[in-house]
């Protein structure tokens, strides 16, 4: 299993939800995730070669930091806006310290945070559903940035008056990975079946948040399906399944994986409940990967009665 191969089957295992995306977005959001890929993969080579280091760019890995960062966006993101967060993702995240494995955060979620600080107007423009049907090829990619209000809306996070069957479908408003709750489970039980991932933080994650969404209505005298709506919602399916599991950012253990899963669980009900923003999913990994190191030197096993090497001294 080589590294290519892993990072085509992550992508593989997305092409539901960008299917999805497509379908209720229109055709830009393909564009869209088609561009994130192709700007992720060039500003990899183009580092690499400043660098004087073996090229990579083939390997997938910057391909799939671009295709996760554009499910990240909304459909209507300028592509200029686009096309930094991914320089951003690849050449700070990644390259400058050390390529792929030497990344201490995710870079399609780096990434994603820092467009959110830096665009945050276009970043929170929320396209309505099948806005984009019926239109012309100009009209499709000349729409982005500042819409007018009527063909505008919030997420379901923050308005809470979609229905349970349309946040499953996909048939709301977001970002375009964070819509079809079913496209997600698709290529989650994918990676699943593949082994490409463990079981240990998606539960983790969507359990402990179901836990702590469920105390929370009970005390706040909410309905019970709230519980369901907060998981449904937003793009905790997308992060419990592709973003905390990444492999170089998140722990190695499956004790480890489990505290990574309840950490970014229990960050994103904080930040959801308490905090003056809806979402917390990308904030709550961010902030799990900086713990990642931690939790590994807490849950790394060591061999039972084993000795430490001695060193010989020097004739």
């Amino acid at each position: 299993m080589t590294t290519q191969k892993i990072m085509l089957l992550v992508v593989l295992a997305l092409v539901p939800a960008i299917v999805a995306a497509t379908v209720v977005f229109g055709p830009r959001a393909l564009f869209l995730v088609v561009f994130c890929a192709v700007i992720s993969m060039f500003t990899e080579m183009v580092c690499q070669k400043l660098m004087q280091k073996e090229t990579t760019y083939t390997d997938g890995s910057a391909m799939l930091t671009g295709v996760l960062l554009a499910l990240n966006l909304p459909a209507t993101l300028p592509l200029w806006e686009a096309a930094i967060g991914c320089v951003f993702a690849i050449a700070v995240v990644k390259q400058l310290f050390g390529g792929l494995g030497c990344n201490f955060a995710n870079p399609a979620i780096t990434g994603r945070v820092f467009l959110l600080l830096s665009f945050g107007g276009d970043m929170t423009t929320w396209v309505k559903p099948f806005f984009y049907r019926g239109r012309s090829f100009f009209e499709m990619f000349a729409a982005t940035g500042n819409l007018p209000d009527g063909v505008t809306g919030a997420t379901p996070l923050a308005s809470g008056d979609a229905g349970l069957l349309d946040l499953f479908l996909g048939n709301v408003g977001g970002s375009l990975g964070e819509t079809s709750v079913l496209a997600l489970l698709i290529g989650g039980v994918f990676l699943l079946v593949l082994g490409l991932i463990s079981w240990h933080t998606p539960v983790a994650y969507l359990g402990g948040l179901a836990v702590l969404e469920l105390f929370y209505t009970l005390a706040t005298g909410g309905e019970m399906t709230d519980v369901l709506y907060a998981l449904l919602s937003g793009g905790v399916i997308l992060g419990a399944f592709f973003m905390a599991t990444d492999y170089v950012t998140t722990p190695m253990t499956g004790a480890g994986k489990l505290i990574f899963g309840l950490g970014c669980a229990v960050l994103t009900f904080v930040i959801r409940e308490f905090a003056n923003m809806p979402e917390g999913c990308s904030f709550s990994i961010l902030l799990m990967n900086l713990l990642t190191p931690y939790i590994d030197k807490l849950t790394m096993t060591h061999p039972f009665g084993a000795k430490p090497a001695v060193k010989k001294e020097a004739k």
